[in-house]
């Protein structure tokens, strides 16, 4: 009788287990696609710590963010120098970089860019008290500071007998500015303007016009189908109105 209860007792159970691991199993939720992206935190109003934390915020940040909810991406956001993101995308540390990154003839031999997404331009900063530069015609022959890997550096190269010299991030071209290093600091106006406004314009000022107008990207692998779904994602936020409330709130208007 024992045996019997034994033997009983030792079925059950053991339909229990197969119940538990066949009909009555839980689906187990999947995994987040993770956005691995990659930018240079120190371009603000674009990518930038947030005060008193090293958490990321700009606008390149919350529109990559944005567009990874879209898509269903948990998105992660590290920071590096701006010359060491194409090599990270081509090595597959990161899937996506987004940082200012203006669309170039030259960068796209390497990566691929979604739709642009920024219009800019770049611009003269000077000391205030330089009266001698109204233009980057007067900059022949001066000491010109420029961010490394931009196009701000390739524009100040172009300038007849400049003496160029970079540095990793546009602040600190604009600390030797200010230090008097340089005579000039060409870069992107956005920046250069949010650096002004948040007391650069102490002793800095912006001269001449904007020059050659540039359009941002967000920079894949060469020939990645990201590309295509991250335009998808961008243009949903701008059917549901999310990429203009992003705009306005980082440059103060709606895109036009």
């Amino acid at each position: 009788m024992k045996k019997v209860l034994v033997f009983l007792m030792t079925a059950i159970m053991a339909c229990s287990l197969l119940l538990t691991g066949c009909g009555g199993e839980e689906k187990k939720a999947e995994p987040a696609k993770v956005l691995r992206v990659g930018t240079e935190p120190a371009f603000a109003p674009f990518e930038f710590p947030k005060e008193g934390s090293s958490e990321l915020t700009g606008f390149d940040v919350e529109l990559i963010q944005a567009i990874g909810k879209q898509l269903g991406y948990k998105v992660e956001v590290s920071g590096m120098g701006f010359d060491a993101l194409i090599p990270a995308l081509n090595a597959g540390n990161i899937d996506a970089a987004i940082a200012g990154m203006t669309i170039t003839d030259e960068r796209k031999k390497a990566v691929t860019f979604s739709d642009p997404y920024y219009t800019s331009g770049l611009i003269v900063m000077v000391k205030k008290d330089n009266a001698a530069v109204k233009s980057i015609d007067d900059l022949k022959g001066k000491r010109i500071a420029a961010q490394i890997g931009t196009t701000g550096e390739m524009k100040a190269r172009s300038v007849e007998g400049a003496t160029v010299t970079t540095f990793n991030t546009q602040d600190e071209a604009a600390l030797e500015l200010k230090n008097g290093g340089v005579d000039a600091v060409i870069g992107d106006l956005p920046v250069m303007e949010y650096y002004l406004a948040k007391g650069g314009n102490k002793f800095a000022m912006t001269v001449g016009e904007k020059m050659e107008a540039e359009q941002y990207g967000i920079a894949v692998k060469k020939d990645s189908k990201l590309a295509a779904e991250l335009n998808k994602g961008m243009e949903e936020l701008k059917k549901n109105g999310e990429f203009d409330k992003l705009y306005k709130k980082w440059f103060g208007e709606a895109k036009k």
